[in-house]
């Protein structure tokens, strides 16, 4: 019996998918559990497992096409099944090209051969094909012509001079005798290289397109602005490694610098409710909780999943779950509505060893924080010089919605909290 292939419905906010790669083609035997076709949301990029086995009968849409979901793709069944009624088309399925049939020439007799050469010949030679005839010593109208309408072109008459170099005409002119005649073949030179492209185009993902409008549209409409600041990151590291230390013991999960950083922000931000929110325009939305956007780098491009509620998960709770999103985003397998509804986003890029930069604000939020690499600067205490590990900050915020000097209270509030982290635990 056969059985349709219908486009999966990733998350409820998903309308429609790209397809991307057919894996299977019309005809090919198909396995339950083998990759069907691969597609794409606006987030997100997918592999099609077919659900039953058979043969692939027929595919609706092509390679890029954008199909609504919940709609039949292609049909598994028996050879010759009927599959009409799956169609969504109302019609056959898309096929492949039939191959060119190939046309035999009939042999024709050597005098027919020459008078077909002559009549093709006679709808005329061009400009260059006459100079290259007198250049090269050739009867033009014997060239067999591959030009438009049976016009012989000056590729004609190189290979007319090719084919015929022991020629027995008068002064060594190719004549009708000649091509009759058996000619002993000539070594022919190699072709030269092709230079090699300078460039390679490539079409952009659905992802890459949607990223690049969202960061244009971020920074033409929003009044960016970014604050850079640092702090002493002696606190956290030294936290970070006792952790370690006694995770075996107390079964801990690995606590990263950003688990920390996630905890703190999520924290800091409650006293900072412009921060916490999204510009709409002739509005501002504040949230109650905390919904962090966690920049993530996949194979893919960029995608940002949604660590909901962070303000009201401990310490071990946002490295686990934080993890698990990371981990789907690189995998693709991520769902689409965990990858929406951030309310504050972080981006870290500490680990490119990137000491300041501008993160651009994904909209309609008003802030993201950028997190910078440790580097070891010096200072006075007491009037003695020491060594101190600083950590940078970098937080670009929308001047629509914020000023600069709550932006800055913001800065120096993650400061006094991540120089004092272990006491901050105890709130």
């Amino acid at each position: 019996m056969a059985t349709p292939v219908i486009m999966p419905r990733q998350g409820q906010s998903v309308e429609s998918c790209i397809i991307t790669e057919w894996v299977k083609k019309v005809g090919d035997t198909v396995n339950e559990g083998d990759i069907l076709f691969s597609y794409e949301t606006d987030k997100a990029a997918f592999e099609e497992p077919a659900k039953v086995s058979g043969t692939l009968l027929a595919v609706f849409f092509h390679e890029d096409d954008d199909v609504p979901c919940l709609t039949n793709v292609a049909v598994i069944g028996a050879p010759g099944e009927d599959f009409s009624e799956f169609d969504p088309n109302g019609g056959s399925a898309p096929t492949e090209a039939p191959a060119a049939e190939e046309v035999k020439e009939e042999a024709k007799p050597e005098e027919e051969k020459t008078a077909a050469v002559t009549a093709k010949s006679a709808n005329g030679v061009s400009p260059r094909a006459k100079a290259a005839a007198e250049k090269l010593g050739v009867d033009a109208s014997l060239a067999a012509p591959t030009g438009p309408n049976g016009r012989v072109i000056e590729r004609d008459v190189i290979e007319l001079a090719k084919s015929a170099r022991t020629g027995t005409g008068i002064a060594g002119r190719v004549t009708g005798e000649d091509l009759a005649a058996p000619v002993s073949a000539a070594p022919v030179p190699a072709a030269a290289a092709a230079p090699e492209a300078e460039y390679e185009d490539k079409k952009l993902s659905n992802i890459r397109k949607v990223i690049a409008k969202s960061m244009h549209e971020s920074l033409s409409s929003m009044a960016q602005l970014t604050h850079n600041s640092s702090f002493d990151a002696t606190e956290i590291m030294a936290f970070r490694k006792k952790v370690k230390a006694a995770a075996e013991k107390l079964e801990l999960p690995n606590i990263t610098v950003n688990d920390i950083i996630i905890y703190a922000v999520s924290r800091v931000l409650k006293n900072h409710p412009d921060l916490n929110a999204h510009f709409l325009g002739d509005h501002m939305r504040y949230f109650k909780h905390v919904h962090i956007g966690m920049a993530v780098d996949t194979p893919r491009g960029l995608l940002v999943p949604t660590l909901f509620n962070a303000d009201e998960k401990s310490l071990q709770e946002i490295a686990i779950e934080s993890k698990e999103l990371a981990k789907a985003a690189q995998s693709g397998s991520i769902d689409p509505s965990l990858l929406t509804g951030a309310s504050f986003t972080i981006s870290n890029l500490g680990n490119f060893g990137v000491e300041s930069f501008t993160p651009v604000i994904n909209p309609p939020q008003t802030g993201i924080l950028g997190v910078d690499c440790i580097i070891e600067r010096v200072r006075t205490n007491n009037g003695e010089i020491e060594v101190y590990p600083a950590m940078g900050l970098s937080l670009t915020y929308d001047h629509r919605a914020i000023d600069g000097a709550p932006a800055s209270r913001f800065l120096m509030d993650m400061r006094a909290a991540l120089e004092n982290f272990s006491a901050m635990l105890v709130k």
